[in-house]
């Protein structure tokens, strides 16, 4: 089979929610589907005692949520399918269940009663009279999007996603980097570095760093550039992934996530090509809302604890910061959630423990001047606002969206920045 071939018989399915919508149990059932699994788990609760298969982490079986992003990939039908799981910051949702059939069948009467069931098919109704009907030039050109009604749990509706998603959803397109657009047709590889993992399995320490391949053919053993450190470097164990679970695979396609093992050299948004300098856009740094210091609690644990802070905020986790004098590290995120699953994971995978003390900064933004002399004296009359991210870019803490005007209308030249991409090249 070709590489045009290889291309239209993939898809990319993402599925994003706050802890507790059911994207874990809805991934279970798309990987029964398709054979990748022969029973599927479920979030937490009092009947199911099988745990989810994305759920691999220590945190995520014990409180039944998923609180890191997962890569999956199953075929079905023919068609490759690759599944990532994401899970914004929002606070835990309490756990439904909900038994329910059809939505047409009668039979539902003796469950909810018919006054309930009446207004739910005219709810129905009313939804189907509203939207508008499924026009495939506009979906895929972003202009629409197919709402579906259904139960994971129940297993009501899901095949029906599955199969109408492979057959409206578009195959991988092109991707854009700082220098050109980049079509995945192209003869010659390149892919780029959007997840790193620590400890993904326990007993050996190791990390994996996961590549989306944008174009050409992945090839295991094979000498690709890195841009970023500008030197060759071969991947001999190159895998596809069932959540923790690996397969070594030889050969990856536009549109593949595969995982490869990392000694400390890769970092997210680094590119990987035949040769060509490019930098693929769109894996950003966020401007964190929520800021804590990292207190030791255990001294003798400074170093796993320093190692544990730096490989944790390397995943993407968070965002590290240092603040001179005392070399403070503080440790931003954009939710609370990220703070448990932080000082969960190094007290587990690194035996350090640490509190992580609030903050009165409401935001962490990057900052360009246009005027070196008004760059120097911000540097030197803010210093105590200001700490500088893993790259060494200088970041400032607002305490409130009236200082950061107060700092505009003060240093015209600054341009404060929510992303670190809008003013670098990662």
């Amino acid at each position: 089979m070709g590489i045009i071939d290889e291309i239209k018989r993939r898809r990319t399915f993402a599925i994003i929610s706050h802890p507790d919508a059911g994207k874990t149990t809805l991934t279970e059932k798309l990987l029964l589907f398709g054979g990748a699994i022969h029973v599927a788990g479920a979030v937490k609760n009092n009947k199911i005692r099988k745990t989810a298969t994305s759920d691999f982490l220590e945190i995520e079986k014990q409180r039944g949520i998923s609180v890191t992003t997962s890569v999956m990939s199953f075929d079905y039908k023919g068609t490759k399918i690759n599944i990532q799981l994401y899970t914004p910051e929002k606070s835990n949702l309490s756990e439904i269940l909900m038994e329910a059939g059809d939505i047409s069948d009668p039979v539902l009467k003796d469950y909810v009663g018919q006054e309930i069931l009446s207004r739910l098919w005219e709810e129905r109704d009313t939804v189907s009279g509203l939207y508008e009907t499924f026009q495939l030039n506009l979906y895929l050109d972003g202009y629409l999007a197919p709402v579906f009604f259904g139960s994971a749990l129940n297993n009501t509706g899901v095949l029906e996603l599955l199969e109408t998603f492979i057959e409206i959803a578009p195959s991988p397109t092109h991707s854009e980097s700082h220098e050109r657009v980049v079509s995945p047709d192209e003869p010659d590889f390149t892919g780029y570095i959007f997840k790193i993992h620590a400890n993904l399995d326990p007993n050996h320490r190791n990390r994996i760093a996961f590549m989306r391949v944008c174009s050409g053919v992945f090839e295991r053993n094979k000498l690709y550039y890195h841009t970023r450190l500008n030197r060759k470097m071969r991947f001999s164990s190159s895998a596809a992934f069932i959540a923790n679970t690996r397969n070594t695979v030889d050969e990856a396609f536009p549109g593949d996530v595969i995982g490869v093992y990392d000694t400390g050299y890769l970092k997210i948004g680094d590119t990987l090509t035949e040769g060509e300098i490019l930098h693929f856009k769109g894996v950003p740094n966020f401007a964190p809302e929520l800021l804590r210091e990292v207190i030791n609690l255990n001294p003798s644990r400074s170093k796993q604890l320093e190692k544990g802070v730096r490989q944790l905020t390397d995943e993407g986790l968070a965002q590290l910061f240092l603040q001179q004098p005392g070399n403070r590290k503080i440790i931003g995120t954009v939710g609370e959630l990220q703070f448990d699953v932080i000082k969960f994971r190094l007290e587990h995978e690194y035996g350090a423990t640490c509190d992580l003390r609030p903050l009165s900064f409401v935001k962490a933004l990057w900052f360009t001047f246009d005027d070196p002399k008004a760059l120097a004296e911000f540097l030197n009359r803010k210093a105590g606002y200001i700490a500088y991210d893993k790259e060494n870019a200088p970041v400032f803490f607002a305490e409130s969206e009236w200082m950061i005007k107060i700092m505009q209308d003060t240093y015209p030249s600054v341009r404060f920045h929510k992303t670190s991409e809008s003013f670098v090249i990662t």
